[in-house]
């Protein structure tokens, strides 16, 4: 398990390193490919029914806009774009009226259901992260016409590239539907997602992108809907546990795959802590609840489920998660703080200091 302008302040005081000159002209643009924790709205113009295209869903964005983003208000790629001085949101790459001015700065190509399986983005009717990447060689093409040849490439180069997805390859395809059990047990299906993960990055490494932010898995037992379809407000540890196997094969595999793509840099990204830090000790991060989502009761509330007619808590802000799979605004928030230290961390490490 999937980034404003309130935020901005903050993510300057996390180090004493870090300052406006540091965080601003970093990165050219942000481009970003993933799940429903990642998705600006794509999902609004394409045939499915997991859609976030309707209240309470972006109820605290600016202007109290259901734009199709599942939570209250900004994901993390919308916090990347801010605090790194690019612009205040990104948009969906789908969307009918993109300027000239989002083609240069980046877009998003993620679709909420997907997953690095083909056969989880068919469950949902989704786009998969296969076609994902056929709308950036797109976009790849537009760009050109933008700005040139010669800056398209400087651009994607300077680009962060952003992959948030695995979420709903184990949850949809392998614990819920079951769809890949019979295929596989669960370290193989795991090396399967991570070959997958491996293929898109060698493609998005040939198309020209250099440096990538790669998310691995979040508690997926500690997902409201996870815990409420095996009837039990627990964390289900044999999840978490496949999570934290999987997430220590997709740091070995990120180190391995940038030794051999020069001038890379592939970035791991730790949801997993974070996110049990939340759930763990609440009240450090201004969060009462972390078992149920403010939309509904916490069974199966998401999409076309969490509607106005759903209940709806009074304040979102106090709850890890906005739905019964995805977090608040107020998690995302802290998430990319989290994240932004990893970033200039590894950077940092690595030898490229700014």
């Amino acid at each position: 398990m999937a980034f404003t302008i309130f935020i901005f302040i903050l993510l300057l005081k996390l180090s004493t390193t870090e300052s406006t000159q540091n965080l601003t002209n970093l990165f050219k643009a942000v481009l970003v490919f993933g799940d429903s924790t990642a998705d600006s709205g794509n999902n609004n113009y394409i045939s499915t029914s997991f859609k976030a295209d309707h209240l309470p869903y972006g109820q605290d964005f600016p202007g109290r806009i259901p734009t199709g983003r599942f939570s209250n208000g900004k994901l993390v790629p919308d916090f990347w774009v801010s605090f790194l001085g690019i612009k205040q949101s990104i948009p969906p790459y789908l969307h009918p009226n993109l300027s000239n001015y989002h083609i240069r700065t980046g877009v998003n190509f993620a679709s909420a259901g997907s997953g690095y399986d083909d056969v989880t983005a068919r469950v949902s009717q989704v786009i998969p992260v296969t076609k994902q990447m056929v709308y950036f060689k797109e976009y790849i093409k537009r760009l050109n016409k933008v700005v040139g040849v010669k800056e398209a490439k400087s651009i994607i180069e300077g680009a962060l590239v952003s992959l948030s997805a695995g979420t709903n390859d184990f949850t949809i395809s392998y614990y819920d539907l079951r769809t890949r059990r019979n295929d596989f047990a669960i370290g193989g299906y795991q090396d399967y997602v991570l070959k997958k993960l491996q293929i898109f990055i060698k493609g998005l490494y040939k198309l020209g992108c250099r440096t990538m932010v790669v998310s691995g898995l979040p508690p997926m037992g500690c997902l409201p809907i996870q815990m409420a379809s095996r009837f039990t407000r627990t964390c289900l540890k044999e999840q978490n546990f496949d999570a934290r196997i999987y997430n220590q094969k997709l740091k070995k595999m990120l180190t391995k795959i940038q030794s051999s793509m020069k001038g890379s840099r592939i970035m791991y990204a730790d949801i997993y802590n974070p996110m049990m830090e939340m759930i763990k000790n609440p009240q450090n991060h201004g969060f009462t609840e972390t078992k149920i989502g403010c939309c509904g009761l916490g069974f199966l509330e998401a999409g076309p489920i969490c509607t106005p007619f759903t209940p709806l808590c009074t304040n979102p802000s106090n709850h890890l998660f906005f739905d019964s799979i995805h977090p608040s605004e107020a998690a995302y928030r802290h998430i990319t703080k989290i994240l932004l230290k990893q970033i200039l961390r590894t950077m940092n490490n690595s030898g490229h200091i700014f």
